[in-house]
């Protein structure tokens, strides 16, 4: 903010010493240096012991607004606009103020009682994004000049709607222009980490940090890069080294919201649900933390309502519309929903040849059943999710509805995660993989492996039925011959023989082994019913005939 200096009275040389001006260059050492906490503290002492006169006042409100004290910085500029003749440049400033205490509307106000001048352009243009005003904000944005305030503004808004390559470049042009203004650095590395470009971003921030080791919002983009590049313990490390240099994280609000997701998700109820007003962001981590804690309702709770306007809160938003038109209380709507979010980040321009990019684009057409599309997208990025659990399993489902067998189960066999492994659907995909590639007892030994449950239950009906399906009877009548034992349901009993029947259709046309004919009537032994007796006499019979014995 630029003070106006026009309307200050010069003031009569002192008759005794020059205290006044030692107080003055003391001040400006403050504000060199940005110490406006030490500036606030003088002034506020100063005004207390000898009194302010306007002068002075202004540069209180001054040091208050930039040590973030806006409510105390706005009651000193009302106090000077109630003064006779006050400067009208005034209501801008009180706009300013109003605008970071988050009262948009008011600062609107405020601003629009003020003069006509660049500030006052910027503070309306800014309001305008934050309201939602689209033609007030392409009007403010023709009424920009190429100063480099309204330039940095401008930029600014770039990157709050999302336009990260449109706020490089500007970005990059006053950087070139201003070497020496070392901030550049840290916007250009807020809008490479927004792009995706992590290491660069980090490059970015080196001459930054060097000069200013201390810098929370560097270092803080600095640990998200390690985040994103490494692991959440080698992002923490380097807050830990912030907090060496006597920044406690308790102080900082997003330094805090960033603690809890690079402890995937410690603490998330305790610090991300006071968070909500303060930090976007926070929203959207703790509609994850209940999304992998099982909790569908509570994320839908928080994102219901949500308007989303970057990519990120298009994504959760379908995948959490996703995940409730699967669940139990199916709904055709939720998937239409999360098919809608999960296209407009695909076939975005910004997005459509990145990574979540072609992701969402995948997603969308797997709501849509397309799985030839789902997989020309899925493969173009296979490289860089090659060790992904999510990926892998995803990958796996879209080769096996696909018919792609062998590519499916190499993508099942890559999901490391137990809990993955362990899950009915994991088991059920797996069986259907190997029964595809024509390996029914690959199936049926993973059956074997399972202890008895409703899980191994659902498992071993899928390999009955698939294997039926596939001709592939003998697996399929060991298979609803235990179905059998458990339940003698009539269903059973009829599948199972026409899975013997077929099992000896197989051995004739020589495509199993008599040692099969063994299995089958060892199944039938025991069997009273009409069916089983006359299957075993028709095998017995056909045995005989080519010599074999059972």
């Amino acid at each position: 903010m630029i003070l106006s200096k026009s309307r200050v009275k010069q003031r009569q040389p002192l008759e005794q010493g020059q205290e006044p001006r030692d107080r003055s260059l003391q001040l400006e050492t403050f504000l060199e240096g940005r110490d406006y906490a030490g500036a606030t503290t003088f002034l506020t002492f100063q005004r207390r012991e000898a009194g302010a006169d306007s002068k002075t006042l202004e540069w209180l409100a001054y040091s208050q607004y930039h040590n973030w004290e806006h409510a105390q910085a706005m009651e000193i500029y009302k106090q000077l606009l109630a003064e006779e003749d006050p400067d009208p440049i005034l209501h801008t400033y009180v706009a300013a103020c109003l605008y970071y205490m988050g009262l948009y509307e008011e600062a609107e106000a405020s601003a629009a009682e003020g003069p006509q001048c660049p500030l006052q352009t910027r503070i309306l243009f800014h309001c305008a994004h934050k309201t939602g005003q689209e033609e007030k904000l392409m009007e403010c944005h023709q009424q920009l000049g190429d100063s480099f305030e309204d330039q940095l503004s401008l930029a600014s808004i770039h990157y709050l709607r999302g336009h990260y390559q449109e706020a490089t470049e500007v970005y990059k042009r006053l950087l070139l222009e201003h070497r020496d203004f070392l901030a550049l650095n840290v916007y250009l590395a807020l809008c490479y980490s927004k792009l995706d470009y992590f290491d660069v971003s980090s490059e970015m921030l080196e001459g930054y940090l060097q000069q200013y080791p201390d810098s929370a919002a560097a270092i803080n983009l600095k640990a998200c890069n390690l985040f994103k590049l490494y692991t959440g313990k080698a992002a923490e490390a380097e807050i830990k080294a912030l907090v060496q240099r006597g920044v406690s994280p308790d102080s900082n609000d997003l330094i805090k919201h960033n603690l809890v997701v690079f402890r995937d998700g410690e603490a998330a109820l305790q610090v991300l649900p006071h968070l909500l007003d303060v930090c976007p962001e926070a929203r959207l981590n703790l509609a994850v933390h209940y999304l992998r804690q099982g909790q569908l309702q509570e994320a839908f709770k928080l994102v219901k309502e949500l308007q989303p306007a970057t990519p990120q809160e298009y994504t959760l938003k379908g995948v959490v519309h996703a995940a409730m038109g699967q669940s139990q209380s199916a709904s055709s709507e939720h998937l239409r929903l999360a098919q809608q979010c999960f296209q407009a980040v695909g076939s975005s321009a910004a997005e459509c040849d990145t990574i979540p990019g072609r992701q969402c684009m995948a997603s969308c057409f797997f709501l849509l059943r397309q799985f030839e599309d789902v997989l020309v997208y899925l493969k173009s990025i296979k490289t860089y999710l090659a060790s992904d659990n999510d990926f892998n399993w995803n990958y796996g489902i879209a080769c096996a509805s696909n018919g792609e067998w062998a590519e499916a189960e190499e993508a099942f066999g890559a999901i490391q995660s137990e809990a993955y492994r362990q899950e009915g659907p994991f088991l059920n995909w797996s069986a259907r993989t190997f029964i595809g590639q024509g390996k029914p007892m690959l199936a049926w030994e993973l059956y074997l492996q399972q202890e008895t449950s409703e899980r191994s239950l659902e498992l071993l009906q899928l390999i009955a039925n698939e294997c039926y399906q596939a001709g592939f009877f003998l697996a399929a009548a060991r298979a609803f011959d235990v179905l059998e034992q458990l339940d003698p349901a009539p269903v059973y009993w009829q599948a199972k023989q026409g899975a013997c029947a077929g099992t000896l259709q197989m051995v004739v046309a020589g495509k199993e082994t008599p040692d099969a004919l063994r299995q089958v009537m060892g199944m039938l032994q025991g069997s009273l019913h009409p069916n089983a007796v006359r299957i075993m006499q028709i095998t017995t019979g056909w045995a005989s005939s080519k010599d074999i014995i059972l």
